[in-house]
């Protein structure tokens, strides 16, 4: 198996590895030198390098004293400490670093012992980084999820706003339809009833005319109520609140609302409180039955200001 397939084993990955390999001069070196750049990043050791090698000092170590015995060789380039001149030559080869000097530090090789502890060593610190990044991902993962369940629930009103606003506007769309359906009926009605009344005075003319005597009198319009009689109570028109009485299921509610105050904004309040939709409501005196079509009117246009009892259904 080659260097580069027992630092694979190892659990390294493979860029890192071979830059290891390129960086070292054999299996022990490229072991030693993962273990000092364990917590830096491909990137990071080659951007490191290329600054070492702008800043480095031909001469970084200092040359021989005279009865001194060269025992290993120094990569001037990128500081690497190599065994033999074959090591040198290794290095070389890999990195393409010509600059080398002898230097009196001996060393000495790992024993298998020291080998299998630094492999050991390495592989521990690899799984602490491993769990430390497994730990980060599941608190991104947590946070993300937090951020994306806020921001469905933020959705989810928005969209039940614009629901509502809808549902009044339909509403507040039919009532005027049938408040405009209502009063042409009601012209169309009091045009047949002047048709009928002329065409009657009309007959009755001409009667009188063949008869020889004074045509009727045309009825007399109403008269106008005098300020003699009883004094007129406050007009609901004065009134800015509507007191409210609610017969539910669960018991009754009483409620205060601005007269303004359209019956789906009502609903909308009283369905809190009852834990339940409001389909309509139903007054008994006088009978009347208010349902999805009126929820868009207010309390003063469908009469319930001042004060109403309605049976919620």
């Amino acid at each position: 198996m080659s260097d580069l397939e027992n630092l694979l084993a190892m659990g390294f990955e493979q860029a890192k590895a071979e830059l290891a390999l390129k960086q070292s001069g054999n299996l022990e070196q490229a072991v030693d030198w993962l273990d000092k750049n364990a917590d830096k990043t491909v990137d990071d050791i080659l951007a490191e390098s290329s600054t070492a090698s702008a800043q480095s000092d031909p001469n970084v170590e200092p040359p021989l004293k005279p009865g001194e015995q060269a025992l290993s060789l120094v990569c001037n380039d990128c500081g690497t400490k190599l065994r033999s001149h074959a090591a040198a030559e290794y290095h070389a080869g890999k990195t393409q670093h010509i600059n080398f000097s002898e230097s009196t530090e001996e060393i000495k090789p790992l024993t298998e012992e020291e080998k299998a502890e630094k492999l050991a060593e390495l592989k521990r610190k690899l799984a602490e980084k491993r769990a430390g990044a497994s730990v980060q991902d599941k608190e991104d993962q947590k946070r993300n999820e937090e951020i994306r369940r806020k921001s469905t629930k933020e959705s989810q009103d928005i969209k039940e706003d614009l629901q509502k606003r809808e549902q009044i506007k339909e509403a507040e769309k039919k009532r005027r339809e049938k408040q405009e359906d209502i009063a042409a009926k009601q012209r169309i009605k009091a045009k047949i009833e002047a048709d009928k009344e002329e065409r009657r005075l009309k007959a009755a003319k001409e009667k009188a005319d063949r008869e020889g005597r004074a045509a009727p009198a045309e009825p007399s319009k109403p008269s106008l109520a005098t300020t003699s009689g009883p004094v007129a109570s406050k007009p609901a028109s004065a009134y800015t609140e509507a007191r409210l009485r609610f017969q539910t299921a669960g018991g009754n509610i009483t409620k205060t609302f601005p007269a303004e105050t359209t019956l789906f904004e009502v609903a909308s309040a009283v369905s809190q409180d009852m834990g339940s939709d409001v389909q309509s409501f139903v007054q008994n005196f006088p009978k009347k039955v208010f349902d999805q079509v009126d929820f868009g009117a207010t309390l003063r246009e469908l009469g319930l200001v001042p004060s109403a009892s309605l049976i919620v259904k």
